[in-house]
């Protein structure tokens, strides 16, 4: 009986081995060879698989850069939109390769590579990749190889759940605005809070900034604007890369990238709020959409949308108020802006006539669901029609240089539109530029 129980003992010490064997075995197995976890809250083995965290990520083995990745299925056969910054000299055959929850797809499929029409004649251009998912792939991540031999890959994460047009889900905002380029230490520090208060006034929800480089001042109210979600900085450092144009024109400006990547970013912005906003206002930060018998941006596209239920890209006209005018006496020159860098648009009225007899520029106002792609002035390839505004209903209030200089002062319009605004927008940009430090009790910096 004792050997009995003896060895009835050996083997339950030995099936309780076993088992904590095997429980040991599962709970310390090693990744994937790739090392990604499918929940991108958790962390990602980084010697086995790279992701890439930059705005801008050179393509291995190309002159090529890669910006964002997003879901798009409007048009058949492809899924994903890859936005990109090609050689135009250079374009080689690739393939798309993807990331499926935890490992790497052994399937190589074929890129259709779309260049953007406009390029000012620059040697890099704005450049479109669609792919296609391999089948029984939950893609989460996707990257670009002209050699399926290489064994080098940066992927990019795929945004948006789906981009199909269908515009009855809930948006996160009804208006973002995307301000393409900061660059060359800009500090109009006075101009940018006016303008973003008169956005906000005006019923915008977001402003997205690509920031190359700004003044010190502006980089203050920036990351006050950004603590408080207004206001999203995508870090675009462009010229870590490519030698950017400061003008529109490469036979004037040289370089070469038009106007620091401004076509790419307009892009991206676009497709990055897809999802989220409902409208997207395609600007500079020197510009503000107008309403001109709306009080408010929601007003006048709920009447456009009305009368035009199947335009995406609404048309609106440019404006200038120059800014070597100033509105005569003076009423509007507030002491406790004197030192703050920048332009104080509530004093220039005198707006320019444009010449529709030459072209005439125009920015724009997009249902970004009917985008595919876009340039500065107009859509490029959009699914939906397009209208130009009438300027009577809304325009564009650009303050800047003027364009015709040769016409005088008695040949301009006097527009007081922003003093409308004026009761609620001072006292707004005052309490902005005293929270960031730039206004003290006194109105000094």
């Amino acid at each position: 009986m004792d050997k009995w129980r003896e060895l009835r003992g050996k083997f339950f010490f030995l099936l309780l081995l076993t088992i904590l064997v095997l429980v040991l075995v599962i709970s310390v197995k090693p990744p994937s060879i790739h090392g990604f976890f499918p929940n991108p809250h958790r962390s990602i083995n980084r010697h086995l698989v790279k992701i890439s965290e930059d705005s801008i990520t050179p393509l291995h083995q190309t002159k090529h850069m890669l910006v964002s990745a997003y879901m798009d299925q409007r048009r058949k056969s492809w899924d994903v939109r890859i936005i990109g910054i090609f050689r135009r000299d250079s374009i080689q055959p690739l393939h798309c390769l993807f990331y499926c929850e935890d490992h790497v797809s052994n399937t190589f499929t074929p890129a259709k590579i779309l260049q953007h029409s406009d390029n000012f004649g620059f040697p890099y251009t704005t450049t479109d990749v669609l792919c296609e998912i391999p089948k029984k792939c939950r893609a989460t991540h996707v990257t670009l190889v002209p050699n399926k031999e290489a064994v080098k890959h940066t992927f990019l994460p795929i945004r948006n759940k789906k981009t199909n047009g269908d515009e009855a889900q809930h948006f996160d905002f009804n208006f973002t605005v995307c301000i393409s380029t900061l660059f060359g230490d800009y500090n109009n520090v006075l101009q940018f809070a006016q303008t973003l208060e008169m956005y906000r006034l005006l019923g915008v929800n977001r402003v997205v900034i690509y920031n190359t480089s700004c003044g010190p001042e502006l980089d203050r109210l920036l990351r006050g604007y950004s603590q408080e979600g207004f206001v999203e900085i995508v870090p675009w450092p462009i010229d870590h890369h490519l030698k950017p144009s400061h003008g529109w024109s490469f036979s004037e400006h040289g370089g070469e990238l038009h106007y620091f990547g401004q076509l790419t970013t307009l892009n991206e912005c676009t497709y990055r709020n897809m999802e989220r906003s409902r409208y997207v206002l395609l600007n500079d930060i020197d510009e503000i959409i107008m309403p001109y018998k709306h009080n408010n941006l929601m007003s006048l596209m709920n009447e456009l949308q009305l009368q035009h239920p199947k335009t995406g890209v609404f048309l609106i006209e440019n404006h200038i108020f120059p800014k070597i005018y100033f509105e005569p006496s003076g009423k509007f020159k507030l002491p406790q802006w004197n030192g703050v860098p920048g332009i104080n648009i509530l004093e220039h009225i005198y707006r320019e006539e444009p010449n529709r007899n030459v072209y005439h520029p125009h920015k724009m106002i997009v249902r970004p669901r009917t985008v595919e792609q876009i340039s500065v002035h107009e859509p490029l390839q959009i699914f939906g029609d397009r209208f130009k505004v009438p300027p009577d209903l809304c325009r564009m209030i650009h303050t800047r240089k003027p364009l015709w200089k040769e016409l005088k002062l008695d040949q301009l319009h006097v527009d007081t539109k922003l003093w409308n605004f004026s009761g609620k927008l001072i006292p707004n940009v005052d309490k902005v530029l005293r929270r960031t430090g730039l206004l003290s009790s006194e109105g000094q910096i």
